[in-house]
């Protein structure tokens, strides 16, 4: 099987090479630059690669979204990604507030809040390593970069999936203050405004704000209760101080404060609850359900009648040193971050209190990077640095069992997790001819993670503790990638590379009455091959990319189930060998000033090669222990990732009367998926929206009417069985609503 599969990644690989050779070749090369005004596709500018550089430019798969589309194509939040990135997979486990990752079918699920992303965040070169962090990352946004494959040879963490940059707006030295406000179906407002300016001759500054509130677009089926209303704000301010041509010299700070509803889950299955009340499985996309008993409410400080909730808060602040001394410049980059974790969810989606769930989470990151590189310019370049962190994750969770079937108690689990990090990186490049350039780089990272004061203990109605561990686990790795990129036009260039990263290992912090959960899990590995090619064709009106890849991962880390004579527990788990392969394509094409348009197409496939896992057992109604532990060999198995997924967007620019009209369309597919928490098929979807942009004559506003998920798709996001009920999470409805626009 794996001989084929390299033999049908290498005819893929030539296949796509070719034909972009074949396509560029046969198209006349024109000057490196384009403008706006210019026909054609304007430039991209990114600092991927810690250098502003056109995205064409970089030989790697990237994909880049600018600010004023992140409205046009409903991206709100980092969730909002997965629906215009190629082969990008954003969700919640149960529903909660926070998001795994998936890049390439590289990531996993896991609802605890001390492990990091298998993918990359970071926010102005600040890392998010905690997907619960990310939730209010994208406000005054210039642009999102996402690159897909393993990181770390440039960057200060590293990870197997890829990296998501959010590149927030600069402080400017002109004068300028806009804003949107928006008003949409179920009562749903927003408002996001900036100020932006010069202080002195040196010193500029920018203010910007996000506030969201309504929006309750679910109802419980009890009682017509409604949830969903958001309450969010978010405030971020920047200041700019160039005291030379040479030395720039950035502050940033930031504070959000989430006090949002939480999602409701639905019944995938008809249920009866251990009290004796039968529900249907819901089919109407708005029903939810959701109760909490006096006691629980007591315990973590609710009301009496609360719905699910967060009551989370966010800030942090960072400085950028950028020195330029001709032969090298240096760059320091220092940043503090803080979140507070208070979320209520109900994970069996009933009125009964089979699975409640609180998180209490404090999280403190420090971290610093101090880079040395070469000019951009010559035949040789180069990049050296050290990164330096340090995690503090406290808290955990409480699980309200107290009307399940054979447990009814409740359980809290905490802990302290202590992590530090320290990495030395470099990478070198070298023109060979002036079309052809090879590049090598290499990091290496050590790593210790502590986990002190774990207790997982019963405390009502009986106190009993089940598990109490202290653990460590220590890390030293190396990653690294060499490339070689060939010019073979003036307008195209393949490239082909080898990486190799790793994502560090962790604890697995669930409710425990097993020792071996405790057990820390190990570092995920992964050797990457990829081909690739990047073109703009005719006169720079159509944008070709195509990128190829085979992935060799080891211990790929894993949520599974182990079983003992008393328990079944959930666990991440390493995976000794499995493998990934598959194919992308994103084409941009404006052939005229009044249209343009994008496509997007991945196709990805996995096996496990060695995986032996425990599969089922009995529990004996008579002893209350399990029995006939059963495992199976997975060798073979598919990876539990959908396969296809296809992205796209039309719009057109009319001038009429000197009015601006502008209709815009786009739209995702994602095929099916299994679930491996519910064992079961997440079905395909179409997702939809639609814009239509108003700018009157020589006016500094614009009127944008807009529709989110215009075919009202009940779209399933996850599939889970926590205690009881097997449960799923969906995507908001159809949505309409309008936006007013501010510029000046």
């Amino acid at each position: 099987m794996l001989n084929r599969n390299h033999a049908r990644l290498r005819r893929t690989s030539l296949l796509l090479v070719a034909s972009a050779a074949a396509i560029a070749s046969a198209v006349p090369a024109f000057a490196q630059e384009t403008t706006a005004a210019e026909p054609g596709l304007s430039e991209i500018v990114v600092t991927a690669q810690h250098r502003k550089e056109n995205a064409q430019d970089v030989a790697t798969a990237l994909t880049v979204i600018g600010g004023e589309e992140l409205q046009k194509r409903n991206i709100y939040n980092v969730n909002d990604l997965e629906n215009s990135v190629p082969s990008l997979e954003v969700d919640n486990q149960f529903g909660g507030g926070q998001p795994q990752f998936r890049l390439r079918g590289v990531g996993g699920t896991d609802y605890a809040a001390n492990n990091t992303n298998t993918v990359g965040v970071y926010v102005d070169e600040i890392a998010y390593p905690y997907g619960v962090m990310t939730q209010n990352a994208l406000f005054d946004v210039a642009r999102i970069e996402v690159l897909r494959g393993p990181q770390g040879t440039l960057y200060g963490r590293n990870s197997t999936g890829g990296a998501v940059n959010v590149v927030t707006n600069a402080p400017s030295h002109e004068f300028g203050i806009g804003g949107d406000l928006s008003y949409g179906s179920y009562d749903a407002k927003s408002l996001e405004a900036y100020v932006t300016g010069p202080l002195t001759r040196t010193l500029t500054a920018r203010v910007a704000v996000s506030a969201d509130r309504g929006g309750a677009w679910q109802k419980h089926r009890d009682t017509g209760e409604k949830l969903g209303d958001r309450d969010q704000t978010s405030v971020r301010a920047r200041l700019r101080w160039e005291p030379s041509s040479a030395t720039t010299v950035d502050l940033s700070a930031h504070y959000t404060r989430d006090q949002s509803d939480g999602l409701g889950l639905q019944l995938l299955n008809d249920f009866k609850t251990a009290g004796g009340v039968s529900y249907k499985a819901d089919t109407d996309i708005r029903t939810t359900g959701w109760g909490i008993s006096p006691t629980f409410a007591n315990l973590i400080g609710a009301s009496a009648n609360a719905k699910p909730f967060r009551d989370n808060e966010g800030k942090g602040g960072s400085v950028r040193v950028f020195s330029d001394f001709g032969v090298a410049t240096i760059t320091g980059v220092f940043g503090h971050e803080e979140f507070t974790r208070r979320e209520f969810n109900d994970w069996d989606g009933t009125a009964s209190n089979e699975a409640g769930t609180f998180f209490f989470n404090n999280i403190k990151t420090n971290s610093g990077e101090i880079r040395v590189a070469s000019a951009d310019k010559g035949k040789f370049r180069w990049l050296g640095g050290l990164y330096v962190s340090h995690e503090d994750v406290g808290g955990g969770f409480y699980s309200d069992f107290s009307q399940a079937p054979s447990l009814k108690n409740i359980w809290k689990t905490a802990y302290d997790q202590h992590v530090t990090s320290v990495s030395v990186f470099g990478n070198l490049e070298q023109y060979l001819t002036p079309t052809l350039k090879i590049s090598g780089g290499a990091r290496y990272e050590y790593e210790r993670r502590e986990l002190d004061n774990f207790k997982s203990e019963i405390i009502l109605p009986t106190y009993q503790l089940r598990a109490a561990a202290n653990k460590q686990l220590e890390m030293r790795e190396w990653s690294g990638k060499a490339a070689i990129d060939w010019d073979f036009t003036r307008t195209a260039h393949a490239y082909a590379s080898v990486s190799r990263g790793v994502k560090s290992g962790g604890f697995t912090t669930y409710n425990s009455g097993l020792p071996e959960q405790l057990d820390p899990y190990n570092p995920e590995k992964l050797v990457a091959y990829e081909v690739g090619v990047k073109s703009e064709l005719f006169d720079r009106t159509l944008r070709v990319n195509l990128a190829t890849f085979y992935y060799d991962y080891r211990d790929q880390q894993l949520q599974g189930v182990l079983y003992t004579e008393t328990s079944r527990v959930g666990r991440i788990l390493n995976v000794p060998k499995s493998h990934l392969y598959g194919a992308e394509a994103e084409i941009t094409w404006s052939p005229i000033p009044l249209f343009s348009t994008s496509q997007s197409i991945a196709y990805k496939y996995g096996e496990y090669d060695e995986y032996m896992a425990q599969s089922s057992a009995t529990l004996d109604p008579v002893s209350g222990k399990y029995v006939n532990i059963q495992y199976k060999d997975n060798a073979g198995v598919r990876l539990p990732l959908p396969d296809l997924d296809y992205k796209g967007s039309v719009a057109l620019h009319l001038p009429i009367a000197g009015w601006q009209i502008e209709p815009e369309a786009n739209w995702a597919y994602r095929a099916d998926r299994y679930s491996t928490s519910s064992a079961s098929v997440i079905p395909s979807y179409w997702l939809a929206n639609a814009n239509l942009g108003i700018t009157p004559p020589n006016a500094p506003v614009r009127l944008t009417l807009w529709v989110h998920n215009v075919f009202d798709a009940r779209i399933q996001e996850t599939r889970n069985q926590f205690i009881t009920a097997r449960t799923v999470s969906i995507h908001p409805p159809r949505t309409v609503g309008v936006t007013l626009s501010f510029r000046h």
